[in-house]
């Protein structure tokens, strides 16, 4: 035995579902629709007696396809606005979790069909959401539907917010990984944000780390994807791919062991390395869309880094000559090149036709590098300490003599 309990045309859920299904029913004349409007109204008011909100949320978007292609799009915001704000009423996570998904699952059926007013449903639903597991459900759908409908724009500035919105949804290393990929592959189709792109590419790298070798594999096309954009990438000369065992296995794989060793001679070998691969693998590099002369260009710019590490800080210009092989009037141009690219800090002694080297970039900070570090902030420690040392001595001698000539005055 069904109870009704006399509810309020004003309400609007049941407004909703009354103006919804007269028009999913228009076209079928008075005879059947009255009978089939009255019916759904009144499931949706025993829906509501009973709490079954999950049950009124399905009813309601029923006809949501046909209500995007007919209904204008202000009054179709606030038709999605009452379906959401279903969420809102139950009282069980598990509920709200399905009511979540019934409704992502609608909005997102047809990406291409007025995709920004789609988008900005999902957020409406997202911002009514206290379910962390739940906002994070809302904000990869509101992902993928940027991606299919092409309005990616809309949603690249929430990206700065990811490390919060991580803290705050405190999501296992899978859910971590599928974001971070999606995020990567919404900013590589902006060249102006190729960095940012990179970034999230090696953050999802990073998730495999003690994954088995079969799960490992699953990474290898993003492996080699992040290897080309680095190579690429004029202004990068610095990365941790050669630590990341998602990179690593790419070293013994028979597809891609030749774009690991091409990683390999970027992050630690000089230009001659680079000239002798492009003579065996030139083939390789085209197929992978890399210019010859512009990796000319960055392996020089990385030698002439990697001479700069050496202990003494000194570059003799004949050195510099040979290994980015030169011209003598070039020396120069190749050194304010790697000081605009924040490479180097060194000064020019023309004199002695040497550059002073004060600080380097290093293409990878591994263990060597933090030796070396321990190593210059033992010798700073010590200089301080000898500074401070001579001042005291200093401030001693200073009060002493003060202290004679006061004797001297009485």
């Amino acid at each position: 035995m069904t109870t009704i309990v006399a509810t309020s045309e004003e309400d609007p859920a049941l407004a909703a579902v009354r103006f919804t299904s007269e028009l999913a029913w228009a076209d079928a004349g008075p005879e059947v629709a009255e009978p089939q409007v009255a019916r759904l109204c009144i499931e949706a008011q025993e829906c509501m007696v009973l709490g079954r909100w999950l049950d009124l949320t399905s009813l309601m978007l029923t006809s949501a396809e046909l209500i995007f292609s007919r209904v204008p799009e202000k009054d179709l915001e606030c038709i999605f606005t009452i379906i959401c704000n279903l969420v809102t009423k139950t009282t069980s996570v598990d509920e709200s979790l399905d009511i979540v998904k019934l409704i992502t699952s609608k909005i997102t059926q047809q990406p291409n069909d007025k995709p920004a007013l789609r988008l900005k449903i999902l957020f409406n639903l997202y911002n009514l959401l206290e379910n962390p597991y739940s906002r994070f459900v809302v904000y990869t759908k509101a992902l993928d539907l940027a991606i299919e409908g092409k309005v990616t724009e809309s949603v690249i500035p929430s990206f700065k917010k990811i490390d919060s919105f991580l803290k705050e949804w405190n999501i296992g290393t899978l859910d971590q990984r599928a974001l971070f990929l999606s995020i990567s592959n919404i900013l590589k189709e902006n060249k102006s944000l190729a960095k940012d792109s990179f970034c999230f590419l090696t953050k999802y790298l990073a998730t495999f780390a003690g994954e088995d070798t079969y799960t490992m594999s699953e990474a290898k096309e993003e492996a080699v994807r992040a290897i080309v954009e680095f190579v690429k990438a004029p202004d990068m000369f610095q990365c941790d791919l050669l630590d990341m065992p998602a990179v690593g296995q790419l070293e013994t794989d028979g597809k891609y062991a030749l774009v690991y060793q091409l990683l390999k001679i970027f992050l630690t070998q000089r230009l001659d390395a680079y000239l002798d691969f492009h003579a065996a693998n030139s083939t390789l590099l085209k197929s992978y869309g890399l210019v010859h002369e512009d990796c000319i260009t960055k392996m020089r710019l990385m030698s002439l880094a990697d001479l700069g590490s050496n202990d003494s800080g000194v570059i003799p210009y004949p050195l510099i000559k040979d290994t980015l092989r030169i011209n003598d009037d070039e020396v120069e141009f190749w050194i304010v090149k790697a000081i605009t690219a924040k490479l180097l800090d060194c000064k020019m002694d023309q004199m002695n036709q040497t550059a002073i080297v004060s600080r380097c970039t290093e293409r990878v900070f591994g263990p060597t590098q933090w030796k070396a570090l321990r190593s210059k902030l033992g010798a700073w420690r010590v200089n301080i300490a000898s500074v401070i040392n001579t001042i005291q001595a200093n401030k001693t001698t200073e009060e002493s003599a003060q202290a004679m000539q006061g004797m001297t005055i009485r």
